[in-house]
């Protein structure tokens, strides 16, 4: 083969080309990605949290910041202090969102019902038969989440009026001290709190029952907007390393399950009690029309309306499409 001077020159120059392009594109990485999270929760990615494989993999350091709730985890990428939510509720999104915060949904975390819950005290003698009488006593719910919107939804259905409801806003783990001094006669949250809550009363309705009425229970992964601009490729990295993850977690889930279990900060039998109510779709199910390929992005219509008609929020989007978008899941390889 035949090499000139002048091909030889031309390679030189698109190696070089091509040595600057990624040494430009290493340089424009953040030395830090700041995703939040929340202890108690257990997750499939946490395999890939513990392992260290995000940072391996996005090629940058990553912290993990933990939150009591999804509106802080709100504030805190409106703030520009979090790049990424993993786990955020729902409602808080949502909340965010009609309120112009800049966030995007980027994927689902988990899709889970049992595990989000309203527990009402022995003490108090209620029951889903006679729930009327919450009126007038005191409740215990974390405002603009996942377990207040579907307090709210409840209450709809059994005819309470929740404005004659005493709501304290709350985090669970305060909210299962609560209901243990005696101090609500019902207490809402999830995870560990929510066993906790559970050792004082029984759940009022059952997540079975609350599907019924259309109640639909899952949290997302979003992202501040400005960091997804500017860093797209590492928006979708995070979201490959996560779908491997939960890959690997259904493949093999007894090799995973103490990984995960000292990454939530739980006993492995209460980690386990916990996964066993989730489910961790995949990219194929995220991008269908189940999920972020159109069911999504209506539901959330549904939650804000909702909202709304309940005095929580002023306003509701005409539609969110814009603040869920599933590209970067579709770009996953």
């Amino acid at each position: 083969m035949k090499v000139t001077v002048t091909n030889m020159f031309k390679a030189a120059v698109l190696t070089s080309a091509t040595v600057a392009a990624s040494a430009a594109m290493a340089a424009d990485k953040p030395d830090t990605v700041t995703v939040g999270y929340f202890l108690e929760w257990p997750t499939a990615n946490q395999i890939a949290q513990v392992e260290k494989t995000y940072d391996k993999e996005l090629g940058v350091n990553m912290e993990w910041r933990a939150f009591d709730s999804g509106t802080a985890m709100s504030a805190a990428m409106a703030s520009g202090d979090v790049d990424m939510a993993y786990s955020q509720g729902l409602v808080p999104f949502t909340v965010a969102v009609s309120q112009g915060l800049p966030i995007t949904m980027v994927g689902i975390a988990v899709s889970y019902a049992e595990n989000d819950n309203c527990v009402v005290s022995k003490a108090s003698g209620i029951s889903k038969a006679n729930a009327k009488e919450l009126e007038g006593k005191k409740v215990a719910v974390p405002f603009g989440t996942v377990a207040h919107y579907k307090m709210l939804k409840v209450m709809s259905h059994l005819n309470v009026n929740s404005d004659n409801i005493h709501l304290l806003d709350m985090a669970p783990a305060d909210s299962a001290a609560a209901i243990a001094r005696g101090d609500v006669a019902m207490a809402c949250g999830w995870g560990g709190a929510l066993r906790r809550m559970k050792e004082y009363g029984d759940v009022l309705m059952t997540a079975r029952e609350q599907e019924k009425i259309g109640i639909r229970v899952f949290d997302v992964i979003s992202v501040n907007n400005k960091f997804a601009k500017k860093h797209p490729e590492l928006v979708t990295q995070f979201l490959k390393v996560t779908d491997d993850s939960n890959r690997t977690f259904q493949q093999n889930p007894s090799k995973y399950e103490p990984v995960i279990a000292k990454a939530a900060g739980l006993s492995l039998d209460d980690s386990n009690q916990v996964l066993a109510l989730f489910d961790f779709p995949l990219k194929d199910a995220q991008v269908s029309s189940e999920w972020m390929g159109g069911t999504v992005q209506q539901y959330t219509k549904e939650v804000a309306d909702f909202f709304v008609l309940h005095k929580q929020i002023p306003k509701a989007l005409p539609d969110y499409s814009a603040s869920i978008d599933s590209s970067f899941y579709q770009n996953v390889k």
